[in-house]
């Protein structure tokens, strides 16, 4: 994620404090010198900017809203709304930001303005919604059944896969979507590690795969979050992020330690999706005969019985 541009760390100093509950137990107003853009003229100024709901009391001394509707919309307290306008009780919770946001109508510009006034900090990414699988590149996953097949974003995230993948790779579908990431899998998941007999030379082709991956698609905010991350994250991909190494995916052979099957030798290829911006399929082939059999013994038993993945 982008950090906050400097001009605007410049003019709008952190509030200190939290939310609190209840009655006041005694907080006392910020006494920070007066900012450039202060939360509580930011609000009253968007306050103003919206009409009251149809029916509601027509003369009134101030345009816009009044305090206990913007309140009622937030789901917050009259008398702690009114804190903020005046500058008392610290910031408010990430979550109450985003109520705000939507109580005052803000578009995505003056919600990012909200969350820089009052925490000096971007608001939390909202993820874009991963894009749609033709139901015919599903049906070409599922006539693959011996060969592990993923279909994946430009940010490596898994979006449809077969059950030879769900028997060999790992159980997407049992997964979180927020997890289904080859990246987040590769630098965050000890088991995923460990099953990687190569998994220095994996990481590396990832990564360097991922940059030229994110440069085709334009960047991202998604992308940039995901980098940043990473970087917080794991050592290891703060090593090779900085090494800017460029890769395109072509053709290769995957060494897979599975916990039943034990080591696959796989033949990986790319594939583009044509009509779906962005996807890649990638087939996993068995590269010999043998492998081929333990493929079909691993299905066979995931078919007629419990199974552990990658």
């Amino acid at each position: 994620m982008k950090t906050s541009s400097s001009s605007c760390e410049r003019v709008i100093p952190l509030l200190s404090g939290a939310e609190k509950s209840g009655a006041y137990t005694g907080m006392t107003a910020n006494s920070l010198p007066k900012p450039a853009v202060s939360l509580g003229s930011f609000l009253r100024e968007r306050r103003s900017r919206l009409q009251p709901e149809p029916g509601s009391e027509r003369r009134r001394r101030t345009p816009g809203l009044r305090r206990e509707e913007v309140a009622t919309r937030a789901g917050v307290s009259v008398t702690w709304y009114t804190w903020l306008e005046q500058g008392r009780g610290g910031p408010p919770s990430e979550e109450v930001l985003e109520r705000l946001a939507r109580a005052l109508e803000l578009d995505p510009a003056s919600r990012e303005l909200l969350f820089l006034i009052a925490q000096q900090r971007p608001p939390p990414l909202v993820p874009a919604p991963l894009p749609a699988v033709p139901a015919a590149l599903q049906r070409v996953l599922d006539g693959l059944p011996t060969s592990p097949a993923i279909v994946k974003t430009p940010t490596w995230d898994i979006v449809a896969w077969n059950k030879a993948a769900t028997a060999v790779l790992t159980d997407y579908a049992a997964l979180p979507v927020q997890e289904r990431n080859v990246l987040r899998r590769l630098f965050g998941n000890p088991a995923s590690r460990a099953s990687l007999p190569d998994w220095e030379d994996n990481a590396r082709f990832a990564v360097a795969v991922f940059r030229i991956d994110v440069a085709r698609a334009g960047g991202s905010a998604e992308a940039d979050a995901l980098t940043a991350e990473l970087q917080a994250t794991s050592a290891d991909f703060r090593r090779l992020w900085a090494d800017t190494d460029v890769q395109s995916h072509g053709v290769g052979v995957k060494r897979i330690r599975h916990p039943r099957a034990g080591l696959l030798h796989l033949e990986y290829s790319a594939f583009a999706v044509d009509g779906a911006e962005g996807l890649t399929m990638i087939v996993f082939t068995p590269a010999s005969a043998a492998d081929v059999r333990s493929v079909e013994a691993v299905l066979a038993h995931d078919t007629h019985g419990g199974r552990s993945s990658t």
